[in-house]
């Protein structure tokens, strides 16, 4: 008989959840290295450069990778030989390592989770509650495997009930396209097939927890369907051209993991769940002798890469940009942008078009500004702010004619692409859209030498900041004729991967 401590169990996750807040997985980081390396297209290999010196830089630094640190997710094994000392449920117990993690001095994350969906969508201030699947298995520990998931990636999960004889390639590569890249590709790709709705699900969010394996699968091959899946999937969903970040290019996903079960003759449900490249999960035992010890990483681990401006970029001065200056730009340029750079993203941007349709005058002038979709993580000792990567712009699709029409707005940076509907008024109103790189949190907030809160300070990391930021590399996305390098990157680059 295994005796667990309620305060190991809490101690535990706790320290797991920093931890994976700044360290990525080994192998992930491997696999992303190994894409840099064979990138050609230089936009994307650009965008995969920062992300591994943002890795870097949070590994040394103890910062958040991403500033969405995400909805905890535990997936817990205890073994029937196991008692607790303990007066608190499992979940109280959990959930408990999730607060202190989320408060902790030395490295706050953002907390990001709201009680009452539907209705005032309140912040519960400590990242709690976290999703929590048990299971009771023979034994005497407790095995656990604590994951943090961005809203980003989380929002692009898909699920169809498949009729028997359908395909699920077929399937996966008809939604793919349309996740577009607010999922921060290249990542993975976790496929659950069987079981029920809810099952599909669970199983697709679990496979994300395997290590980056598929280069092993395809040197020994594969031995059952789940790996012939995987196998053919990670060349198709490649094919497509996606790339990093959307900007088209030769990886899009760095692995693809499929976990199946038996299901009803009539039923095929499927699920997909991307991670992210913020990916960001640990596998610990307990076995009775204290919290669990993980394993710090040597910093070797990482690759040494600079990002330098290349030929062409251009510099803009946020604080004289004209509508002329921004007309000369085209999709996939790159810039560096200095000067004062406001911030706003869902709740402040619903809250200025709610003021508009009041006829109410807005506490902040946007006229000839741009404003930056982001919800920072809170600045530590010396910090001007915490990392502040950007947030997924089709968000503020809806509201981007109402706010270029009536405030002269003249253009956005988000992470990204844009719907039909923003692309259209960017180009009527001859505004632009620009691209940061999601999953370079840490490296984008080097950049931003100033903040200061203007307005809604009660939404928090929503509320409208002024950043003044120094040489911030941003890419062009959407131009001001409309063009956009979410569509003409990935069809270029699909095109050329065909011909080979």
């Amino acid at each position: 008989m295994t005796v667990i401590r309620q305060n190991d169990l809490i101690d535990s996750i706790t320290d797991a959840l920093q931890y994976i807040s700044y360290y990525h997985p080994k192998d992930f980081i491997d696999a992303m290295h190994q894409a840099y390396q064979r990138e050609e297209n230089p936009a994307a290999r650009d965008a995969i450069a920062q992300i591994l010196i943002n890795s870097r830089m949070c590994a040394t630094g103890h910062r958040p990778i991403c500033q969405d640190t995400g909805i905890v997710t535990v997936f817990i094994n205890v073994g029937m030989q196991v008692q607790w000392d303990a007066d608190m449920s499992l979940d109280d117990m959990i959930n408990e390592g999730v607060r202190r993690a989320y408060n902790h001095p030395d490295n706050i994350l953002r907390a990001s989770i709201l009680e009452d969906p539907d209705g005032a969508r309140r912040n519960t201030k400590d990242n709690t509650p976290a999703i929590i699947h048990h299971r009771l298995v023979p034994g005497d520990q407790v095995e656990i495997h604590v994951a943090a998931k961005g809203g980003g990636s989380e929002a692009k999960s898909k699920f169809a009930m498949l009729n028997p004889s359908d395909s699920v390639v077929d399937w996966v590569l008809e939604q793919v396209p349309k996740m577009g890249a607010g999922w921060c590709p290249p990542g993975m790709l976790g496929i659950g097939i069987g079981g029920t709705a809810e099952q599909a699900m669970k199983m697709a969010k679990e496979s994300l927890l395997d290590p980056i394996d598929i280069q092993d699968l395809q040197a020994r091959g594969a031995s059952n369907r789940p790996e012939e899946l995987r196998l053919e999937l990670f060349e198709k969903v490649n094919r497509l051209g996606i790339g990093a970040q959307g900007l088209g290019g030769l990886t899009t996903v760095l692995d693809i993991k499929v976990k199946d079960c038996p299901t009803h003759a009539a039923n095929k449900p499927v699920a997909i769940i991307p991670n992210c490249a913020a990916t960001r999960h640990v596998h610990f035992h307990l076995d009775g002798s204290g919290p669990a010890r993980l394993p710090v990483p040597e910093i070797d681990d990482w690759p040494e890469i600079a990002w330098e401006a290349g030929e062409g970029v251009k510099r803009v001065n946020l604080d004289a940009i004209t509508p002329e200056e921004v007309a000369t730009w085209s999709p996939g340029d790159t810039l560096l942008l200095s000067g004062k750079l406001l911030t706003g993203r869902d709740a402040a941007h619903k809250r200025m078009v709610d003021m508009i349709s009041k006829g109410e005058p807005l506490p902040v002038d946007l006229k000839g500004r741009f404003i930056y979709y982001v919800g920072p993580v809170d600045p530590m000792d010396g910090e001007v702010v915490g990392p502040a990567g950007p947030t997924t712009a089709t968000r503020m699709d809806k509201f981007t004619r109402t706010i270029l029409e009536e405030t002269g707005l003249l253009g956005m940076v988000g992470k990204s692409e844009r719907g039909p509907s923003a692309i259209e008024a960017i180009r009527d109103h001859g505004a632009a859209y620009l691209m940061a790189v999601g999953g370079a949190a840490y490296l984008v907030a080097q950049a931003i030498k100033g903040a200061k809160v203007l307005a809604f300070e009660d939404l928090g990391m929503e509320a409208i900041y002024e950043f003044d930021v120094k040489d911030m590399p941003v890419t062009v996305a959407v131009d001001a004729r409309g063009d956009s390098v979410h569509t003409l990157g990935p069809a270029k680059w699909q095109e050329i991967i065909a011909r080979r």
